[in-house]
C-alpha cells in the first residue's frame, strides 16, 4: 500500500471461509457430536430456541428429539418445518460437519403455501432452456427464468474468462436498473478463494448488505477457527459488502454454474431492497443452475464435436495429398494453401534445415529462424500455440500486427523441421464496468473501497489474436504424428528398396560364387581322378610288393582329399560350416571308401562348432590320416573299435581319435606322419598321442 492506495492482491489472502460470524437473519449452532451438547451460537439464539440458557445444553432439550436424532447421524441434510420444545416456529434447519464439529443452521420456514408448487415452475423452466439456440439465447431464457424464481430487480449470466477477469452475457432487469450487459469485471472483483467457495457452495444470499455481523460465541482461538465454507449463513468479506454498496445494491445472490468440476459462471441477483431466498426457492435455483451447466455442456460439446468433424475431414484432405505427391517436403510446397485454411490461419510458414517457406502474412525470414529456435527452447512436443505471441516473444514492429497468435507444429527438433500457422492481431474494444486499471484506494475511516464507479469505461486492447480452439490443437497434434508417420514410411519403403536391390546383388554373386565353386570341385575331382587312374596304371607294372604298397597308400590319399574336398563343397554354406555336421557325414563316406564292415565299429561324440571353410579342409584330411592309421597299423587292415569326439571349450576346438589296437609304433616317420604333422602346423594347433590302455589315443586341438 502506498499512501491510501490498496493491493488488492490482499483480497486472495483474505480468510472468507473463517470469518467467527454470521449474517442475523438467521441461528448458527456448533454441537459436539460426542456429547450431544451445543458448545457455540451465533445470532439471536434465545430467541429461536425459546431457552434462557442454551450454551452447554443437551442437543434434545433445545432442538427436540427429532432434530437432535438427526443430529446424532452426523449426515448433512435438510430438517423442513421443525418446531422446538420453546418455539414452534416453524423454522428450517440446515445440518453439515466440519472437522470433528455438528454445524446447524437455523431459518424462519419458507412460507409458501404449496413448497411442491416449485416442480411446474422448475419443469417449465428446463424445458425453455433445452429450446434456447445457442448460447447467447440460453444465457437469455436463464436470467430470465432466475428473475421469476428470485423475485430480484437484476439477474446477470456471468461468465468467467481464462485470464480470471468476467463477462456479463445476459441480464434480465426491472426497469431503471442499469443491465450491465456484454460489461466485464476485472479478477480482482473476485478473488481466488471466492472462487473455490463458489464450487462448494452452488448458492450464496445476502438478504439485507446493511446488515450486523452476529459473531460466534464463545469466540473460538485463531488456531481452532471453525471452517464456515458450507454454511448459508457465514459473515462475508467487509470488501465485498462495501462493493455492493458501491453498485448500490441492497441485497445479493448468486448461483453457481459448474461445468465438468469447474466452474464456468454464475447467476448474479441484485435486489435494491432488502430480499431474501428461502431454502426451498434455494433448492430450486440450484436445481436450476445444474440443468443450466448440462446445456452449457451439451452446446459447447456439440460445437466441439463439429468443429473436430471438420478439421478430421481437412486432416484426412491433407495426409491424402501428402501421400499422393512424390516429395514430401514439394507436397507441402505445393498445397499450402490448404493446409493454411485447415486451422483456419492467416499465414503458414515451413521450415526444414536451412530451407524456408511462406505462404500469407508472416513474419521475415530471419525473424522466423529466430522464433523456430526459440519455440524449439519451449521444448514444445508436438505442438505450441499462443494467442499472445508479443507478450512472450519479442516481435519486431512489423511482425506484431501479422503473428499475434501462433500454432507450431514441431516434427523435428534436430534439423529443425517445423511448420508454422499465423493468426494476425484482432484489435479488441472490451466495455469495463469501471475503470480496471484505477488505483484501489480507503476512504477516511480505512475502509476499502474497491470500485467508486462502475460506469461503462472501454479499453481497446491490442496484441492478441483468436484463441487457438482445443479441437484446432488437437488437430494439428494429429497431423504432426501423420506427416511423421508418411515420412517415416516413405523413408521405409525407401530403405526397402535400397536393401532388396543389395539382396539382389547379393544373391546374385552368391549364386556366381557358388557356380564357380561347383566349376573348380569339379576340376579338382576330375584332376584328382585322373591322378588315381595313372597310379592305378602304375600299380599293375610294378611286382615289388613295397612298391605297390606305397602306390596303394598314395591312391587312398588320394581319394580321402577327394572326399574331404567334395563333402566340403555339398555344404549350404560358404565360409563358415559345423564342424560336428562335416565330420559326421565325412566319416560316412570313409567308411564307404575303407569297408562297409567298419561301421559298427565306430562310435561317434560331435558337439555342434562352427569353423571356417579353409581349417574343415586340413581338419578332414588329418581325420582321415588318422583313421586310415587305425585301419593299418591297430588293426592291420581289418576293423577294429574307434571312437571320434569333437568338443569346444574357451575358442579351442578338440578332436580326439581312439583305437583298442596293438598301441602306436614308436620309430621313424613315415609320409602320413610328415602329412599330418604339416597339417597341424598349418592348423596353428597341436597334436598329441597318449596310451589308451589298450591301443592309442590321439588328440587334435585347433583354435577356432
Amino acid at each position: 500500500m502506498t499512501g491510501d492506495t490498496v493491493d488488492l492482491t490482499a483480497c486472495d489472502r483474505e480468510p472468507i471461509h473463517i470469518p467467527g460470524s454470521i449474517q442475523p437473519h438467521g441461528v448458527l449452532l456448533v454441537v459436539d457430536p460426542a456429547r450431544h451438547v451445543i458448545t457455540h451460537g451465533a445470532g439471536d439464539v434465545r430467541s429461536v430456541l425459546g431457552v434462557s440458557e442454551w450454551l452447554g445444553a443437551d442437543c434434545a432439550a433445545c432442538l427436540g428429539d427429532v432434530a437432535a436424532a438427526r443430529i446424532a447421524t452426523g449426515k448433512a441434510g435438510v430438517l423442513r418445518h421443525v418446531a422446538f420444545p420453546g418455539n414452534a416456529g416453524p423454522f428450517d434447519l440446515s445440518l453439515h460437519a466440519s472437522g470433528n464439529r455438528i454445524i446447524v443452521e437455523i431459518e424462519p420456514a419458507s412460507s409458501l403455501a404449496d413448497p411442491g408448487g416449485f416442480l411446474p415452475r422448475l419443469e417449465t423452466a428446463a424445458d425453455a432452456l433445452e429450446k434456447a439456440t445457442d448460447l447467447r439465447q440460453l444465457s437469455e431464457t436463464a436470467a430470465a427464468e432466475f428473475r421469476h424464481l428470485t423475485g430480484y430487480a437484476r439477474v446477470m449470466v456471468y461468465r468467467f474468462l481464462d485470464d480470471g477477469s468476467g463477462v456479463v452475457l445476459a441480464s434480465d432487469t426491472r426497469p431503471g436498473m442499469e443491465a450491465f450487459l456484454n460489461h466485464h469485471f476485472p479478477a480482482s472483483d473476485i478473488p481466488r478463494q471466492a472462487r473455490a467457495l463458489y464450487v462448494r457452495n452452488l448458492v450464496r444470499v445476502i438478504p439485507d448488505i446493511g446488515y450486523r455481523p452476529a459473531p460466534l460465541v464463545p469466540a473460538l482461538a485463531a488456531d481452532d477457527a471453525l471452517d464456515m465454507s458450507d454454511c448459508i449463513l457465514r459473515s462475508v468479506s467487509p470488501i465485498h459488502l462495501q462493493y455492493l454498496k458501491n453498485m448500490g445494491v441492497a441485497a445479493s445472490a448468486s448461483v453457481s454454474i459448474v461445468k465438468d468440476g469447474a466452474l464456468w459462471g454464475l447467476i448474479a441477483c441484485h435486489n435494491d431492497e432488502p430480499l431474501g431466498i428461502p431454502l426451498d426457492a434455494r433448492g430450486a435455483c440450484r436445481a436450476l443452475a445444474g440443468a443450466l451447466a448440462r446445456q452449457i455442456k451439451a452446446r459447447e460439446d456439440t460445437d466441439a464435436y463439429r468443429e473436430r468433424v471438420r478439421l478430421r475431414t481437412f486432416e484426412d484432405r491433407v495426409v491424402e495429398l501428402l501421400l499422393r505427391e512424390g516429395s514430401l517436403d514439394s507436397a507441402m510446397e505445393r498445397h499450402l494453401d490448404e493446409i493454411m485454411g485447415m486451422l483456419d490461419a492467416d499465414g503458414i510458414a515451413v521450415l526444414r534445415g536451412r530451407e524456408t517457406v511462406r505462404h500469407g502474412q508472416t513474419p521475415g525470414e530471419d525473424e522466423l529462424r529466430a522464433l523456430a529456435g526459440w519455440v524449439k527452447a519451449q521444448r514444445a512436443k508436438p505442438v505450441f500455440s499462443t494467442n499472445e505471441l508479443g507478450r512472450r516473444f519479442d516481435l519486431s514492429d512489423e511482425a506484431r500486427p501479422v503473428a499475434a497468435g501462433l500454432l507450431a507444429m514441431v516434427l523435428s527438433a534436430s534439423e529443425p523441421w517445423m511448420v508454422m500457422w499465423f493468426r494476425a492481431e484482432a484489435v479488441e474494444i472490451i466495455n469495463w464496468a469501471g475503470n480496471p486499471h484505477k488505483d484501489v484506494r480507503t476512504d477516511g475511516n480505512g475502509m476499502l473501497n474497491p470500485r467508486a464507479s462502475f460506469k461503462a469505461w472501454s479499453e481497446t486492447v491490442r496484441g492478441k489474436a483468436r484463441r487457438w480452439s482445443t479441437p484446432e490443437v488437437e488437430a494439428a497434434s494429429r497431423l504432426a504424428r501423420a506427416v511423421s508417420e508418411v515420412w517415416q514410411n516413405r523413408r521405409i519403403r525407401e530403405l526397402n528398396r535400397e536393401l532388396m536391390s543389395t539382396l539382389e546383388q547379393k544373391d546374385a554373386l552368391i549364386q556366381q560364387r557358388e557356380f564357380l565353386l561347383g566349376e573348380i570341385n569339379h576340376r579338382v575331382q576330375n584332376s584328382l581322378q585322373l591322378v588315381s587312374s595313372f597310379l592305378g596304371m602304375q600299380l599293375r607294372e610294378i611286382d615289388e610288393p613295397k612298391g605297390k604298397d606305397a602306390i596303394e597308400e598314395a591312391r587312398r590319399r588320394i581319394a580321402a582329399v577327394s572326399l574331404v574336398h567334395r563333402r566340403l563343397y555339398r555344404s549350404d554354406q560358404i565360409d563358415v560350416i559345423d564342424a560336428a555336421r562335416y565330420i559326421d557325414e565325412l566319416l560316412d563316406d570313409l567308411v564307404a571308401s575303407i569297408g562297409s564292415d567298419w561301421k559298427a565299429h565306430i562310435s561317434r561324440d560331435l558337439a555342434p562348432a562352427l569353423i571356417a571353410n579353409d581349417k574343415a579342409i586340413k581338419l578332414g584330411l588329418v581325420l582321415t590320416e588318422l583313421v586310415i592309421n587305425a585301419n593299418k597299423y591297430a588293426y592291420d587292415g581289418a576293423a577294429g573299435p574307434l571312437r571320434i569326439s569333437l568338443s569346444e571349450n574357451s575358442g579351442m576346438l578338440r578332436l580326439t581319435v581312439a583305437d583298442a589296437g596293438k598301441g602306436r609304433k614308436v620309430g621313424g616317420k613315415g609320409f602320413g606322419s610328415r602329412l599330418i604333422d604339416a597339417l597341424v602346423g598349418q592348423l596353428e594347433g597341436s597334436l598329441e598321442f597318449s596310451d589308451n590302455m589298450p591301443g592309442t589315443k590321439a588328440a587334435l586341438s585347433v583354435p577356432v
